[in-house]
């Protein structure tokens, strides 16, 4: 069938829903899109969980080398690696029982939102994470 993009009620859902993003790829890097995406999601309410194993604090928040390791829920699995990790790093959301896959923009894999669809997850391709939560949650993260 291929993988269709989430209505924007969808994925306003689920952001206003969640609390805990795990980032992987994660840079400890200011310069990188990726740390400045998860700075301005933590600013925004969201607590940033960094899945990086060369790294062990980004954001004043403590890093883990995979989703596996960390030891509490996720809501959303955000990647910031290349497309063919994604397969990979989908296996792992499924498995930790993430809410939602969201793959950053750019990163595309057909397999791996298929993969996430069956284990259970809503799926986010090709969007960015960030430019979303401001242009749908306008008033802010609303308090869990």
């Amino acid at each position: 069938m291929g993988y269709e993009h989430p209505s924007r009620e969808s994925i306003k859902t689920i952001l206003q829903n969640a609390s805990t993003i795990a980032v992987v790829g994660l840079s400890g890097s200011p310069e990188r899109t990726s740390y400045m995406v998860a700075q301005a999601m933590q600013a925004k309410g969201y607590r940033i969980v960094p899945v990086n194993p060369n790294v062990e604090t980004v954001l004043g928040e403590q890093s883990y080398a995979t989703l596996r390791d960390i030891p509490f829920k996720i809501d959303v699995v955000n990647v910031f690696r290349r497309s063919q990790h994604a397969v990979h790093i989908a296996k792992q959301a499924v498995e930790i029982g993430a809410g939602t896959l969201w793959l950053q923009l750019g990163v595309l894999s057909e397999k791996a939102a298929e993969l996430a669809a069956e284990g259970g997850l809503q799926v986010v391709m090709d969007r960015c994470i960030k430019v979303e939560d401001a242009i749908l949650l306008t008033e802010g993260k609303p308090k869990l």
